[in-house]
């Protein structure tokens, strides 16, 4: 397997080109389930409040014996916690439930516009990364419009802002919008789920002449527009399939055929923002 790429933040820090999705995987089957990512190679394991699996996380991330500065660890505030004074203790619950003394990122899960204290929630972060509880503060589910409110409130740019993007919905305007702000871009439902297009004739295509799956297909897809996935998969082999993604590149045609896919329906993301699953 190929040595999995990086990108640098905007805050100095970097990270993994990659990361391991975390949400169903709950219990004693969720634990080996994390566990056997982390075996395979996974250095990014992204969870939150909601999933209800940060004990599991931490409890993983114990039993694989690596060092904790090796592995970085993903938490999101919930939108029900957007109080600065909530959000400073949904952090420390989170680190709690974990067992870890800091998060390596740490996100608000999505604006929750109806409540609008989600400056709040970012003021706290600031605050919580000061202290040294997170190490990089990102967001999740955020518009261009919610970006620059946080950022010129505070100064401070998130160093990711994780959005729904997939070939069918490769947010194009978002991208730029986080090019301009010095922005990294994440992806969850990087495959589009029950829209995945792993049977489309550009994807099966690219896989026939690299060697590869249709998945992989779509995850170095991901790699070359500069935006990190973060798949989901309980299966050892194919958590092994989705990170090997590192060893070909796709030409500037397959990208665009695949780009092509796009489906213009003018949404940010769609299903539940809280859990990143579809409805």
């Amino acid at each position: 397997m190929a040595d999995i790429a990086t990108y640098d933040l905007n805050d100095g820090t970097t990270i993994p080109a990659i990361g391991f999705g975390t949400y169903p995987l709950k219990g004693e089957a969720g634990t080996s389930a994390i566990v056997s990512a982390l075996e395979t190679g996974y250095r990014l394991i992204d969870t939150a409040v909601n999933y209800e699996n940060e004990f599991e996380v931490g409890e993983a991330i114990r039993r694989s014996g690596l060092p904790r500065d090796e592995v970085l660890v993903a938490s999101k505030i919930p939108g029900r916690h957007h109080a600065y004074d909530d959000a400073i203790t949904s952090v420390r619950e989170s680190l709690d439930r974990l067992g870890l003394e800091h998060t390596d990122l740490h996100l608000i899960h999505w604006p929750n516009p109806s409540q609008g204290t989600y400056v709040e929630a970012w003021r706290a972060l600031v605050q919580l990364q000061k202290d040294g509880l997170v190490r990089s503060i990102g967001v999740s589910n955020f518009t261009e419009e919610h970006l620059r409110r946080i950022i010129d409130d505070t100064g401070v740019a998130p160093a990711v802002n994780q959005v729904e993007l997939h070939p069918r919905f490769p947010q194009e305007h978002m991208r730029g919008v986080h090019e301009q702000m010095g922005i990294r871009t994440e992806a969850w439902s990087p495959m589009g789920k029950r829209r995945a297009p792993l049977d489309e004739d550009v994807v099966t295509a690219a896989a026939r002449s690299h060697d590869v799956s249709p998945g992989q297909v779509i995850l170095r897809w991901h790699v070359q527009l500069g935006s990190l996935p973060i798949p989901k998969s309980a299966d050892p082999q194919r958590q092994a399939q989705n990170l090997d993604v590192f060893g070909f590149e796709l030409t500037d045609a397959e990208m665009s055929a695949i780009s092509g896919l796009a489906e213009d329906d003018g949404r940010l993301f769609g299903g539940d923002p809280e859990t990143h699953e579809e409805m």
